[in-house]
């Protein structure tokens, strides 16, 4: 068996933690970004899910009092914009958010695909704002997500990039229905939609090969 370190296991502790808290705070009607844009004090609700999360989990949690130095520090790191504001973002690669009534393995399936929004870093979080609301209304697609200020090995540059997804690339109407809501949004410039297949075969756009299925 491999043995994980310990800054190693904080991080898959950490991406588990945040992930188990937003399913918490959807099932009660909330949404994590909701609480903190609102500046709404929840902390008697997060020291409660840290330790239902630490019963259940007691190597996880102790992992994240150990890097974070307690429950206080990761509570204000997540009430600072932590999960919620790109570029505020450093424990995880990704921001998700879903569509209501939409399960999260949903954009895994192989004929999903997303529009793909590259953006400077200092544009990113007011794009991701709207299309993040958007999608909370059930306007855009399945879901959404955004790359985030931790440094990921696997970008070519310093563009950040906002995948918004359709559940069907085969339903043209609708991935033209999505670009249009993109446009009313203020996304102007041409994008490209990439379906899953590329993906999971990891093709990506090189000089002289496009992997984009459609342009608008």
């Amino acid at each position: 068996m491999v043995e994980v370190g310990p800054e190693a296991l904080a991080d898959v502790a950490y991406g588990l933690f945040e992930l188990a808290l937003n399913k918490k705070l959807r099932a009660e009607g909330n949404f994590l970004f909701q609480l903190v844009e609102t500046r709404i004090d929840f902390k008697d609700r997060f020291v409660a899910f840290f330790s239902r999360f630490g019963d259940e989990y007691p190597q996880l949690s102790e992992a994240l009092l150990v890097k974070f130095g307690g429950i206080d520090p990761i509570y204000e790191m997540i009430t600072g914009g932590e999960g919620v504001v790109p570029s505020r973002t450093t424990q995880m690669y990704w921001i998700i958010q879903e569509a209501p009534d939409i399960a999260p393995e949903a954009i895994e399936d192989e004929l999903a695909g997303k529009w793909l929004i590259f953006l400077p870093p200092d544009l990113v979080d007011e794009a991701w704002k709207k299309v993040r609301d958007a999608t909370c209304a059930n306007i855009l697609g399945i879901s959404a997500k955004v790359s985030t200020a931790k440094p990921n090995p696997d970008s070519r540059d310093q563009m950040k990039v906002i995948y918004v997804y359709t559940a069907d690339w085969q339903d043209e109407a609708e991935v033209m229905r999505v670009r249009e809501e993109l446009r009313n949004l203020g996304f102007t410039d041409r994008l490209g939609y990439k379906r899953n297949i590329e993906t999971f075969k990891g093709e990506y756009a090189q000089k002289g090969k496009r992997v984009t299925f459609y342009s608008a």
